[in-house]
């Protein structure tokens, strides 16, 4: 398949670029970078490199967050028990454990609650607000779900409990009737961030709570680590608010994790190595939501509010073992998905992928969809049908195209749906699928070009090998964490000559040593093992590299990350818009 290569072009005045360069001490590719990703003065760059508490944004700026704090309160002074309702991926475990626990530290009388997602589905149900008001519960604060519960909240207010949402999926026409609704996304809310991770919205709420109380313990800062694991696992963008959260969470979990993060840790990395963005969500986050894909999240909850390191190991071995359980699920369902996609899709015209299938697992749907985005980068809806002809979706998207507005545009014939602009997951008749394939394919053939179907490399400059220096590492170092909106930079070198033999290492990888103008660097391509036959005996190539510190047996040096490796002038390259973060 084709790539393109997205370049950023000259946006940003040369004078401009000089002024922060010299103001901050930094390479004027660096400069030209963080301008171009918005950062609009040397003071906005040094609050970007230096993440800190002081600029998280006052919670009371959070429409109904006075009301959420005066419930709350009214529960733990009345002595009223309060059911914590999640979701059941990491968002929602960590959003329920980090409230638990807080309101456990503060004496009140608190229980959680996440569905399963095979018996129960997705989000809150009649039945177990039942279940709840039954066991005596008359406060429901619900984390990660909510938002489109309408009915649902509805029959709690009618039981008689109070309800407190805390979310961050996009509502429906109609809010719930609830005491308090915590959501940057409803229009009305006026809280100047939009972006937080439910974690993020619970976290918030603990952070009124605790200036309201007067506290001075750092009640709100106690469970980073939850707010940082939660935020970087639900791939929401790593600026604002969310940047301060996950850079000073990831911190506390390299020095001070909680009990069962620890835990989870020593089976997910047991070498040791510092967490990272990378690390939570291919390590950390498939443990937590396998046990929510496979069986009960509760256990998950348990593992993160426990003081009982015992416990906490067995149950991270529990995980550890649910997750390669989930793996060979997944590797099963793709087999069957891919040769779906042989038989019955039409990859010429096609340009949304709609498949289902009876008694798919629930649980994997949503990895196997990106999977299948990996191979064919188009929007992809996987449907598993069950056996009273209820088919439960999860829809994953491509860059720059909303799938929950395709959704919506839908919506009379799902039964319900929700989500975000690249992951949905919805509701839907086994006899009404084939017009809904046919209504989306027709949405996707007006809304998608050709063009959009391409994967693309965002690139942030391109530079000479004589760029790279110690320096340019450790200023590049300071970008992290990395994730939506704020990728790791991508660099262009044009017209790089091999100097060592090329070699496929590993697991498919490629590694070589390049040069040019006398500059050369190790570098290795996960991944991009295939192309060795093809640049061997190229004498000039182009590449699109990330530039990484190396530590290997002790030894410190420079390697490069291909993401990409060609002949020279062989890729198409285009300009992007100003907007798109590079």
């Amino acid at each position: 398949m084709e790539i393109l290569w997205e370049h950023p072009g000259d946006i940003q005045s040369s004078q401009r670029v000089a002024d922060v360069a010299e103001s901050l001490n930094i390479s004027p590719v660096i400069a030209a970078i963080l301008l171009n990703r918005g950062l609009n003065s040397a003071d906005e760059i040094q609050a970007f490199f230096t993440p800190s508490l002081k600029d998280l944004q006052d919670p009371m700026q959070m429409a109904d967050m006075a009301k959420a704090v005066d419930t709350l309160i009214g529960a733990l002074t009345d002595r009223r028990r309060i059911v914590v309702y999640g979701d059941y991926d990491v968002d929602g475990v960590t959003s329920v454990s980090l409230l638990y626990l807080v309101l456990k530290d503060l004496g009140g009388r608190v229980s959680y609650r996440i569905p399963e997602r095979q018996n129960d589905g997705y989000g809150l149900s009649e039945t177990a607000i039942g279940e709840c008001w039954a066991q005596g519960d008359r406060l429901l604060v619900t984390v990660d779900t909510g938002i489109t519960a309408v009915d649902q909240i509805r029959y709690a207010r009618e039981l008689g409990m109070d309800v407190i949402i805390c979310d961050h999926h996009r509502p429906g026409d109609e809010l719930p009737n609830a005491n308090a609704i915590l959501n940057p996304k409803v229009e009305s809310c006026g809280y100047p961030f939009r972006e937080l991770a439910a974690v993020g919205v619970a976290f918030k709420l603990v952070q009124a709570l605790s200036d309201r109380l007067q506290l001075d313990d750092g009640l709100a800062f106690r469970y980073l680590d939850l707010a940082a694991l939660g935020s970087a696992a639900d791939i929401v963008p790593l600026l604002g608010e969310n940047r301060i959260l996950v850079s000073l969470g990831l911190d506390k979990l390299n020095t001070q994790p909680l009990t069962g993060i620890r835990a989870l840790l020593d089976v997910a990395s047991p070498q040791g190595r510092e967490v990272d963005v990378s690390q939570i969500i291919f390590g950390l986050a498939p443990r937590i939501n396998a046990v929510g894909r496979m069986g009960n999240a509760e256990r998950a909850v348990e593992l993160l509010t426990t003081k009982n390191r015992s416990r906490a190991r067995e149950i991270a071995q529990v995980l550890e073992e649910e997750n390669c359980a989930r793996k060979c699920i997944d590797q099963g369902t793709l087999s069957e998905a891919l040769l779906k996609v042989e038989q019955e899709v039409d990859l010429v015209n096609d340009r949304v992928i709609v498949l289902a299938q009876r008694e798919w697992h629930c649980g994997v749907i949503g990895i196997v969809a990106s999977r299948i985005i990996e191979k064919y980068h188009r929007p992809t809806v996987l449907i598993s049908v069950d056996e009273h002809g209820v088919g439960k979706g999860s829809a994953r998207s491509i860059p720059g195209f909303d799938i929950y507005s395709a959704l919506n545009e839908n919506k009379e014939l799902l039964e319900q749906f929700g989500g975000h602009m690249y992951a949905a997951g919805l509701t839907i008749r086994e006899e009404v699928i084939p017009e809904f394939a046919r209504r989306l394919k027709e949405y996707c053939a007006n809304n998608l070009s050709e063009q959009d179907l391409l994967p693309r490399l965002v690139l942030a400059a391109e530079i000479p090998l004589a760029e790279i220096n110690r320096q340019f590492v450790e200023t590049l170092a300071r970008f992290a964490p990395h994730g939506p909106r704020n990728p790791k930079p991508l660099f262009l070198t044009r017209d790089v000559q091999i100097c060592s033999v090329v070699r496929q290492v590993g697991n498919g990888h490629l590694h070589v040593r390049l040069q040019k103008g006398g500059y050369e660097f190790e570098t290795i391509g996960y991944g991009l093992g295939r192309l060795e036959p093809e640049i061997a005996n190229l004498e000039l190539l182009d590449i699109v590299y990330s530039v990484e510190d190396n530590v290997w047996q002790g030894r410190r040096s420079i390697q490069l990350h291909l993401k990409d490796i060609c002949r020279a002038g062989a890729r198409r390259m285009e300009s992007q818009p100003v907007s798109r973060a590079v």
